[in-house]
């Protein structure tokens, strides 16, 4: 059972979670056989966790684990097999940048507010204060062909806030970059989070990005994906790799991981 807010924007519902986080309890999913000759595939097994108001949670899990299944499950984008998720309205943002070629880099950003109606003049204009907050300025007429992959997936993530939704759920927004530029945007991120607070749910397999970017990391195990340990990282922020205490924690995940 998946218990969602269909209310207006800002409306509280019976169906809405007790924050603006989410809570999984017990969750278990299962893909339908794709032909006659497939079996059903098992991605969720009993999973439990729970997202807070304005905390950042990470998923960390080997590859075809079920971390992207789970997104989808608390996005309402799924309904569980069993048990229940109750979150606040969320939007994904997609490991692909997604951004329409035709579009202009601010175009782009706002059609989040064009999508829940707003006017073209009037979704540009709000758009536009946060790129230079976000780095982008000089870049709003910027085609998606002339951005970097580091602007790309800073202007997917203007998108993403612009929505307006109080969760966010981040499929491995880095995992397209290279080291170095993955690197930059994840001290990035931290920093946008840092200025425009938002419940997220961070996807990863990289226990380095999540050891820096969240307040817990929720280990998964192989297909299908029960929960192996939860972390948590109570460390000040900015973080550094090189703290031992944040190297202590990574290699806390790691051993989980391999476990």
């Amino acid at each position: 059972m998946t218990t969602r807010h269909a209310s207006p924007p800002g409306t509280p519902s019976p169906g809405q979670a007790d924050t603006a986080g989410a809570q999984v309890r017990d969750v278990g999913f299962t893909y339908p056989a794709r032909s006659r000759r497939s079996s059903p595939l098992h991605a969720v097994d009993d999973v439990t966790f729970s997202v807070a108001e304005h905390e950042i949670v990470a998923l960390v899990g080997p590859s075809g684990c079920g971390k992207t299944t789970l997104l989808e499950l608390v996005c309402g984008l799924q309904e569980p097999e069993t048990g229940r998720v109750r979150a606040a309205p969320a939007v994904l943002m997609p490991q692909r940048d997604l951004l329409l070629p035709w579009l202009d880099a601010l175009d782009n950003a706002a059609l989040a507010l064009r999508i829940h109606g707003a006017g073209r003049d009037e979704a540009r204009e709000r758009a536009q204060p946060l790129f230079t907050a976000f780095g982008l300025q000089g870049f709003e007429h910027a085609r998606p062909h002339e951005l970097s992959g580091g602007m790309r997936q800073r202007v997917a993530f203007l998108r993403t806030l612009l929505s307006g939704k109080p969760l966010l759920c981040l499929d491995e927004p880095f995992g397209a970059l290279d080291a170095i530029t993955r690197a930059e945007m994840r001290d990035w991120l931290a920093g946008a989070l840092a200025g425009e607070p938002r419940t997220t749910l961070l996807v990863t397999h990289d226990v380095e990005e999540a050891a820096v970017l969240a307040d817990r990391i929720v280990v998964l195990s192989p297909r299908p994906a029960r929960v192996e340990a939860v972390l948590e990282v109570p460390l000040p922020r900015p973080r550094r790799v090189t703290d031992p205490a944040l190297m202590a924690i990574r290699e806390q995940a790691l051993d989980a991981l391999r476990r």
